[in-house]
């Protein structure tokens, strides 16, 4: 199997990868190679997916069987217990993962940008760190700086610029990370648990700069020719009330599987959720940890 890369950036081996990538029409069938791209009312399309890690005798299976689509603006909240696949699936929406088994499709030249729980950033200042995505997709380095003023600027860190990025809190680093992949104006947009670890201060402005994000639509700077498209949000979080105010869409993992898939709206209210989906309504309701 060949995949051809336009664009990868990762600023540390499957850790940091918010400065971005463009994809490419990628598709992968373990039992025939498939090249097609997904239908056109999706973005992502995966069929009976499988990821294991290890040997194949004490295999972990981190997904089992997936089957979902994910479609231009959707914002899909993807919860679950510790260990339920949210962040494998988010790394194989990616590209930092391959299926061991199944069909993975994701659109043609998809901009994307991931945000991790601890963002990882270079021992430079807070202008070089933002401005490095652009760089290494090709935009001069005059561009690319200004680019990431905009950017820093939309994040309300602007004065921090010449800082060193080590030195910020951790609030004003996962900012950065946003900043960085604001810059991009990717299409996509994957976080996993962005907001897990930062005090209930930060966490309210991250989030609602991860609300403003997913309300813009966006096509990469240096790609006039682009059409606009709405941006996707896919993130993992354990913060059900988070969950409610960023998402339009809720899939429930357990071991690796999709046992519930609603909108927002039935995810939380009525009782859908009970009635079809009772393992997810004991996870919702406190009573499955």
């Amino acid at each position: 199997m060949t995949t051809k890369y336009l664009f990868r950036a990762d600023l540390a081996p499957a850790q940091s990868d918010d400065c971005g990538r463009l994809s490419p029409s990628f598709s992968t069938n373990i039992s025939g190679i498939n090249r097609s791209s997904p239908p056109a009312s999706s973005i992502f399309d995966l069929a009976g997916v499988s990821v294991h890690f290890g040997s194949p005798e004490r295999a972990v299976r981190a997904l089992s069987q997936l089957s979902l689509s994910i479609s231009p603006g959707e914002r899909v909240a993807l919860i679950g217990a510790n260990g339920c696949g949210k962040s494998t699936l988010l790394r194989l929406l990616h590209g930092l993962l391959l299926p061991t088994s199944g069909q993975f499709s994701s659109a043609p030249a998809l901009g994307q940008a991931m945000l991790f729980q601890k963002p990882h950033l270079m021992r430079w200042s807070v202008l070089r760190n933002v401005a490095l995505g652009l760089w290494l997709r090709g935009t001069p380095w005059g561009q690319a700086k200004q680019a990431a003023l905009l950017a820093l600027k939309r994040v309300g860190l602007s004065e921090l610029a010449g800082r060193n990025a080590r030195q910020l809190s951790g609030g004003q680093m996962q900012r950065v990370a946003m900043a960085r992949a604001w810059a991009l104006q990717p299409q996509v947009l994957l976080l996993d648990e962005p907001t897990a670890s930062l005090d209930p201060h930060a966490k309210r402005e991250v989030e609602a700069l991860i609300e403003e994000f997913a309300k813009s639509s966006s096509a990469p700077a240096d790609r006039m020719d682009a059409r606009e498209t709405p941006v996707t949000l896919v993130f993992a979080s354990h913060n059900l009330g988070q969950v409610k105010r960023l998402a339009s869409r809720v899939i429930y993992l357990e071991q690796g599987r999709v046992l519930a898939d609603l909108p927002v709206e039935d995810f939380f209210g009525g009782t859908l959720l009970a009635l079809r989906y009772p393992a997810a309504h004991l996870f919702v309701t406190g009573e499955l940890a």
